[in-house]
Order: structure tokens, then C-alpha cells, then sequence
């Protein structure tokens, strides 16, 4: 029977210090990997992996780069190699969506002010959230990955969304960016298949972060907004995912459990895939 086997290996984890990604970075150091928390805020980064390193036991470092600059990058994993050696493991996980990429009004029914509809939404708002959720896949991706080519062996997990399956209203951006990292998924994973690299995805429900809270919950109430309530009553388990709910698959992804697992997106949304609304 195949273990975990992940003691001694090294992720890296991109957009390590924001609420999800930490919790990963921290399952990963649990297990006894030697984890690099990369982010664009370095003293976040440094903060949580001194947190880690000290939990844990386990070596763990944080690096400032940015997922949108080659060569910012590749600065970083010539740190990670010289301090960690070759990288085992890739999470993907630094991505967000922006009010400048959605729109105010969920349908228009005409009438409305063009600025509040898809006509309002702003290019350099949409670049911005495109760019950062897929093309801050695919430079880390084809940075860090040369280490998995040359032993042969590796594990790159793209984290998605349920934006991804079904388009939600309002995050046009957001939602088409998630596709696309869905696409490019099932694209890797046959692109490595033959120098044993692995690539999946992790496609969480409805979390609470920074990006989407102001959608979600009123800043007077606290409560759900309505789209909050929409969402609560659209997945069956009503309630949101938390980020240690992802830590499970991110194991089994990352680890020997999953040897003849690749090319697929993983839904962790507590039942909204499945659930029609009747």
C-alpha cells in the first residue's frame, strides 16, 4: 500500500501567505516537507514560515517574488535550490479577483447604467485578474518545473474554483481566468506525462479571503449579503469551505496515494457542483 511519502521533499507554495495557501504550506511542513512560502509581500511571506518552521519543526522559508515576472522567478528558485535543493512539489495557489474585473449588476434588464454592466468592466481591471490567475500559473510552472524534468519526478497542483465549471454572475474575469487554469491543467499533464511530472487541480467552493469578503458579507451587518445567501443556499452543506478542508486532497495530490492521478480537477466545494438549486 502507497504512504504519503512526502518527508524530505520540497514545494514551493505561490501566494503562500494569503488564508489559503498558508494552510497548505503548514499541511505540507506537517508532514515534513521543506516548504517555501513565496509571496509578493515578503514580510508576510517571512512571517508565516517562521510561524511554520517553529510549529513544525520542519525547515521552511519565505520568499518575496512575483508570479507575473520571469525573472523574478527564476531568482527565487536559485535561493530555493541553494538553500532546499531541487523542487519536489508545485502549488499554484496565488491568484484574486478584483472589483475593477466585476460587475455591479448580476442580469441586465436594460435601463440600467452601462457603468454597472459588462460595459463598465475595465480592460486593465480584466488583465489584471487574467493575468494573475493564469498567467501566475503558468510562468511559476515553467520555472520551477525544470528541476521536476531533470530528476524525472515532480507534482505541480493548480488551485481553481467552482467559477471554473459554472461561470458565476458579476466575476467575468475571475471566472474565465479559472477556466482557463483548468484547461492548462489537463494541457500540462499530458505535455510531462512521459518525464513522470504529475499535474492537477483543486477546485474549492466558496471560501471567505480578501478578494471575494465584499461580495459576500455586508459591512454593516456582518451577515450574508444576498449574493452571500445565494451562495449558502446553492451548496448543499450550507455553510463556506474553510482552508483546512483543502489540505486532504492537497496531501493526496502531492503524495504516493495518487501515482496514477493526473489531468484532473478535484472539486472540494461542499456539495455545490452537485446541487441543481432544486
Amino acid at each position: 500500500m502507497n504512504e504519503l511519502n512526502l518527508k524530505g521533499k520540497v514545494a514551493v507554495v505561490t501566494g503562500g501567505a494569503g488564508v489559503i495557501c498558508s494552510e497548505m504550506a503548514k499541511s505540507l511542513a506537517a508532514q515534513g516537507v521543506r516548504t517555501v512560502v513565496l509571496d509578493l509581500n515578503k514580510e508576510a511571506a517571512l512571517k508565516v514560515a517562521e510561524a511554520i518552521e517553529k510549529e513544525f519543526k520542519t525547515p521552511c522559508i519565505g520568499i518575496s517574488a512575483s508570479v507575473l515576472d520571469k525573472a523574478s522567478l527564476e531568482a527565487a528558485k536559485k535561493e530555493i535550490n541553494e538553500k532546499f535543493g531541487p523542487i519536489d512539489i508545485l502549488v499554484n495557489g496565488a491568484g484574486g479577483n478584483s472589483p475593477a474585473a466585476t460587475t455591479k449588476v448580476e442580469k441586465m434588464e436594460g435601463g440600467e447604467n452601462p457603468e454597472d454592466t459588462f460595459f463598465g468592466l475595465q480592460t486593465e481591471g480584466f488583465d489584471k485578474v487574467f493575468d494573475l490567475n493564469f498567467k501566475g500559473t503558468l510562468l511559476p510552472s515553467m520555472v520551477f518545473a525544470a528541476d521536476m524534468v531533470e530528476k524525472r519526478s515532480g507534482v505541480i497542483i493548480n488551485i481553481s474554483s467552482m467559477n471554473s465549471y459554472r461561470p458565476l454572475t458579476k466575476v467575468v474575469a475571475y471566472s474565465a481566468a479559472k477556466s482557463a487554469v483548468n484547461n492548462f491543467t489537463l494541457w500540462l499533464s499530458v505535455h510531462f506525462a512521459k518525464v513522470g511530472i504529475r499535474v492537477n487541480a483543486i477546485a474549492p467552493g466558496f471560501l471567505l479571503t480578501n478578494q471575494n469578503r465584499f461580495l459576500m458579507v455586508d459591512e454593516k451587518t456582518g451577515g450574508p449579503t444576498p449574493r452571500g445567501r445565494k451562495v449558502l443556499n446553492s451548496t448543499p452543506m450550507e455553510a463556506y469551505c474553510v482552508p483546512e478542508e483543502l489540505t486532504g486532497t492537497l496531501l493526496y495530490l502531492a503524495s504516493d496515494l495518487s501515482t496514477a492521478v493526473t489531468g484532473v480537477v478535484i472539486p472540494v466545494d461542499k456539495g455545490f457542483s452537485a446541487f441543481s438549486g432544486v
